[in-house]
């Protein structure tokens, strides 16, 4: 039960805002709070920051500053004072298919710099954090397990879905509408109706994309209160969850629960399992790995791909099944599929949660609702293997990714069309210079290369609205967008900025690919690699300044996260500490 905030004496001798709040050293410091409006009383409460990333770049995060005002009265309630504070998002489906998307993967290493700098520099003693857009995610809940303090992380919500010709649609739609318009399958009159319907509210894209399977990663590992990544964006009851967050933070502060006690190996792999369950984005496959990382756990592509491969997958959701996030908040939200598996005996049900219970205890009256098919019995699975798979072999000896939710053929043979950038490859793709058959091959687009990991999502859509998506296949050192869908195999390491086998493909060499033997192989012979390693030579990318520059300094691969730091493991003192 959450402990009587009337009641409550928190120590602050034992608090990181001692040090800007205590003591006559500190009577300059507190000069600032009282500019700010604050009173004695709220000065020398513990000081809570709530983190938003609100801007204007996009539906995902417009309702977030909302939201922080509804965590701010739950933390009032708590016996806290909240400061709020803003970092960055780079939104995707904006930055998408041309040079900005070099900036989204990096943005997710900026958040959780920010966030971690903002707190260190003020002393805040917890953390509430909302996000709403991809790299957004992980970037806040990084942060937390990194600077471990009492934190709860709260999902912005989704989008409603849009109606166009009678059907729900997403975003998705509109860049498969692209390549549908491309073929001359899709008038200028229909793709314009249909980009003014496709995104009807504040939220983040609807189907099981990389914000909802991050969301439901945040509830299965146990940053979250059960079912607050449920409601769409504008429902009022966001409001009321995020009232809960607040109180909630008090609570772990008053209980001296933190990240680390709550995201541990256990917990890591419960998220990797919902992740292969609900048919989730392969961008997961980066993101757990960087959140061990920041625990200081080993936790790689090969270890989460182990995980995908022995789970059911249950969920009937977009891009591969037919239903949006909203019909998943329709039968119960998260914690019916948590459930399901936990019944199953797939999850670790000891694990602690921001509840101060155990996953267990929080799903023990959630029922399994029998009049729908959003997310099936483990009787019934869509397949017994999870929605995403990890592939290796000559041609990625490190591995690779593909979501094979949806995919009828998990096997391609053909020869490799080379490009060395997405953009190269959309131009042919969008005037047809590729055939049938053939593999599509996307490099210098890694961490290191592209610099940045650009996911590739208008590229695959194009050739998915051509009506060629189980035609070709498509590999890249780069990403894919959780709505791609198709034989689309990302995340191939090592890159090719680094020298990796990708680097070397010719077009016509044949690749092969098996999605449930679980390779991809480059049928050339090793004393012709050797040759054409000899004559290889590393490339310059146009970034040799700023951000990315930095990034490409210092980023790792993808295999292991595309972390930026050596992580928890190399800590001498943790911030909570201080």
């Amino acid at each position: 039960m959450p402990l009587d905030s009337n009641r409550r004496v928190f120590d602050k001798s034992k608090l990181p805002s001692r040090h800007v709040t205590e003591g006559p050293e500190r009577a300059p410091h507190r000069s600032y709070y009282y500019a700010m409006g604050m009173t004695e009383r709220e000065i020398h409460q513990p000081l809570i920051g709530v983190a938003t990333c609100w801007n204007e770049a996009a539906p995902c995060n417009i309702a977030l500053n909302r939201q922080a005002q509804a965590v701010k009265i739950g933390v009032k309630d708590g016996g806290g004072s909240p400061r709020e504070f803003t970092t960055i998002t780079v939104t995707d489906g904006i930055a998408m298919g041309h040079q900005g998307m070099k900036s989204s993967l990096a943005s997710r290493e900026a958040i959780a710099d920010s966030v971690e700098l903002t707190m260190r520099g003020h002393c805040y003693d917890a953390l509430v954090g909302l996000a709403g857009c991809d790299k957004s995610l992980p970037g806040m809940m990084m942060a937390m397990v990194r600077l471990n303090v009492p934190s709860v992380f709260m999902y912005g919500g989704t989008i409603l879905p849009g109606k166009f010709k009678g059907r729900d649609v997403t975003v998705v739609d509109v860049f498969e509408g692209v390549g549908q318009y491309s073929a001359g399958k899709m008038s200028a009159a229909d793709l314009h109706e249909l980009e003014c319907a496709a995104c009807p509210s504040a939220g983040s894209c609807g189907g099981q994309y990389t914000a909802n399977t991050m969301a439901c990663v945040s509830e299965a590992m146990g940053l979250a209160l059960p079912n607050s990544a449920g409601a769409p964006a504008p429902y009022e009851s966001r409001d009321q969850y995020a009232a809960a967050s607040g109180r909630a933070v008090m609570d772990l502060l008053a209980l001296g629960i933190r990240p680390r006690d709550i995201v541990t190996r256990k917990s890591l792999e419960n998220a990797a399992i919902v992740v292969a369950a609900s048919g989730g984005s392969t961008n997961a496959g980066l993101h757990l790995p960087a959140i061990a990382h920041e625990a200081g756990l080993k936790m790689d592509l090969d270890e989460v791909c182990r995980i995908f491969k022995r789970t059911p997958y249950l969920a009937d959701l977009k891009p591969g099944g037919k239903y949006v996030a909203l019909d998943l908040y329709k039968i119960g939200g998260v914690s019916v599929l948590l459930k399901v598996l936990l019944d199953g005996g797939y999850l670790h049900g000891d694990c602690m949660t921001v509840t101060g219970k155990t996953l267990e205890e929080n799903l023990r009256d959630v029922k399994f609702p029998a009049d729908q098919d959003v997310i099936r019995p483990l009787s019934n699975p869509i397949s017994k293997t999870g929605g995403v798979v990890g592939l290796k072999g000559s041609l990625a000896p490190d591995g690779a990714i593909v979501k094979v939710a949806g995919m009828k053929n998990k096997v391609f043979r053909g020869p490799a069309r080379c490009f060395d950038s997405e953009e190269a490859a959309f131009a042919a793709v969008d005037k047809k210079k590729y055939k049938q058959g053939e593999v599509l091959v996307i490099r210098y687009e890694g961490p290191k290369g592209g610099p940045g990991m650009r996911e590739m999502l208008s590229t695959t859509a194009a050739l998915y609205g051509q009506g060629m998506g189980d035609k070709v296949a498509l590999i890249t050192d780069g990403r894919f967008s959780g709505a791609t869908r198709g034989f689309c195999i990302g995340h191939v390491g090592p890159e090719a900025a680094v020298g990796g086998p990708i680097a070397l493909v010719k077009n016509g060499d044949i690749i092969s690919i098996d999605a449930v033997k679980g390779t991809i192989n480059l049928e050339v012979s090793k004393a012709e690699l050797a040759r054409r390693r000899k004559k290889w030579k590393a490339r310059k990318t146009d970034y040799q300044a700023g951000a990315l520059w930095k990034y490409a300094a210092l980023v790792g691969p993808a295999s292991k996260g595309a972390v930026t730091h050596p992580g928890g493991k190399a800590e001498t003192h943790v911030y909570a500490d201080i």
